[in-house]
């Protein structure tokens, strides 16, 4: 396994079982294929906004990919069983332990939260994120079309399309947010807000891992930008990867034997 470096038990190799670089060099995505409904509208949004595109959930492409698309269509509970049936849980968290980038899209973004309630059943999430996902208290779900979102400052995802629609089909969603900075130095995630019945989350960025209730590929031009704004940070991200993996040296604890 020479060459490749051990980041927080994520074995992080640029070069290994990826996709040869387009001329352009654009960064690789793979969209996690587990099942989760129609995904190739996914698949053709990420090419359109630069990325060189790959549907599999094969572990060498879901972990060395420069980033991870994880869809997410239907019920909480039988999303998180796909995901573990493919051993996605564990991969997605590798990636996140390594900062390599995750972008989580629709129930994608519920099941990285602690649980989900739907009928009354309590299903366990990823718990990257403390939270509920529950249902919209609205006199109509789900909750179906365009709506609006309130950006924090200082958003990456949402530059240049702060003030747009998005479009959202779910009737659940995370409605509370209660996330205590240990370390002093972390950064507080950045929590984008949208409102049916009451409100709820309609986006998270946290360091790699990031994730929006909407879908930004049925979003239009405003999806599109932020899918593209989403892309272009991978290409510093992986810069960045391949920079450490070239310069660590044999011996070092990060690479290993």
């Amino acid at each position: 396994m020479s060459g490749k470096v051990l980041q927080d038990g994520a074995i992080i190799d640029p070069d290994a079982h990826r996709k040869p670089a387009s001329p352009d060099g654009k960064p690789t995505v793979t969209v996690l294929d587990y099942g989760s409904g129609n995904v190739r509208s996914a698949v053709r949004a990420l090419e359109r906004a630069g990325a060189e595109v790959i549907l599999s959930a094969k572990p060498e492409d879901v972990l060395n990919a420069d980033g991870l698309v994880v869809p997410g269509v239907g019920a909480f509970e039988t999303v998180m069983n796909e995901l573990k049936a493919v051993d996605a849980v564990r991969m997605i968290g590798r990636r996140v332990a390594g900062g390599r980038p995750v972008l989580a899209i629709c129930v994608g973004l519920q099941v990285l939260f602690e649980a989900g309630v739907e009928h009354g059943t309590v299903a366990e999430g990823m718990g990257e994120w403390p939270g509920k996902v529950e249902l919209l208290p609205a006199d109509v779900v789900p909750h179906m079309g365009w709506n609006t979102v309130t950006v924090p400052e200082g958003s990456r995802l949402f530059a240049g399309v702060e003030n747009e629609r998005f479009y959202f089909v779910h009737s659940y969603g995370v409605q509370h947010w209660d996330f205590d900075v240990i370390q002093p130095r972390m950064k507080a995630p950045l929590v984008t807000w949208s409102e049916h019945g009451a409100p709820f989350i309609a986006a998270v960025e946290n360091g790699p891992l990031c994730a929006t209730q909407f879908h930004p590929e049925k979003s239009g031009d405003a999806g599109a930008r932020l899918l593209r704004n989403w892309v272009d940070g991978l290409r510093s991200s992986a810069t960045t990867s391949a920079a450490e993996a070239g310069t660590a040296q044999p011996g070092t604890p990060e690479q290993t034997a």
